[in-house]
């Protein structure tokens, strides 16, 4: 696979954008993290509450889901906030951001509560929901350190890591991360949501022209493992950048 540099930003096609996660953004929650992903920012905010949804009452678990909004000026035009919260796209990437966070948490170990992972896209340029699930774990594992300082508990209540990049076929070529200048004209178009592990919990992918071979399905897998194994570097260095702020 060539990594020659042709893109229109001056990125090899197996090169992520500048990651970088500041934990702790949001002091008044239990976890957070502001996730800036080139020039995609997303603030995730974790909060705790002692109780489960009415359905769960009863049987000693936990739950995790998530919420999503993209601010009115986040992109080049104005989003009706009420407008945004209701949509179908934004119910759909908070489903694949709580199944994702669910896929790595054990829920008996959690306990009877449950966690809110609230991803707030304040500037948009492509891979919001990727952004989102790299920064909701980053705020889900802080939430539950805090709460387990309280319990006074050291339970493993998750399993793993997990981080999520995009990946698509752009000119003809498959490459790592896009932007929206690539996004908006991609032949094809995914997502690959992994565990630290490099196991996978989702993709969602689709051709937007012409369908795609095994092989070059197979390209954009290999691609999407580089890229989630960068965002898991970058997880682990700001947990433990934020572990140090605290002691």
């Amino acid at each position: 696979m060539s990594s020659e540099i042709n893109r229109f930003d001056g990125r090899a096609i197996n090169e992520c954008r500048p990651i970088t996660i500041e934990p702790g953004f949001m002091p008044n929650a239990e976890g957070s993290a502001l996730v800036r992903l080139g020039d995609t920012h997303v603030i995730c905010t974790a909060t705790v509450e002692l109780d489960v949804p009415r359905w769960m009452r009863g049987r000693g678990t936990g739950w995790v889901t998530a919420e999503y909004g993209m601010l009115p000026r986040s992109t080049d035009q104005r989003i009706d906030r009420r407008r945004a919260s209701t949509s179908g796209r934004s119910r759909e990437i908070e489903r694949l951001i709580g199944r994702s966070l669910r896929a790595i948490t054990d829920m008996a170990a959690l306990g009877e509560c449950s966690i809110t992972i609230d991803c707030d896209v304040l500037r948009a340029d492509g891979g919001t929901r990727t952004a989102s699930i790299t920064g909701g774990y980053v705020a889900l594992e802080q939430a539950i350190k805090s709460l387990q300082h309280k319990r006074g508990e050291d339970n493993r209540v998750l399993t793993d890591t997990v981080a999520a990049i995009s990946v698509g076929i752009v000119d003809g070529r498959c490459v790592l991360d896009l932007p929206y200048e690539e996004d908006s004209r991609a032949e094809v178009d995914m997502n690959v949501v992994m565990t630290g592990s490099g196991d996978y919990v989702e993709i969602q992918g689709t051709a937007e022209a012409e369908p795609f071979t095994a092989i070059q399905l197979q390209e954009m897998l290999d691609l999407a493992r580089i890229g989630c194994d960068s965002m898991k570097n970058e997880q682990l260095d700001a947990l433990v950048r934020g572990a140090e702020s605290i002691t």
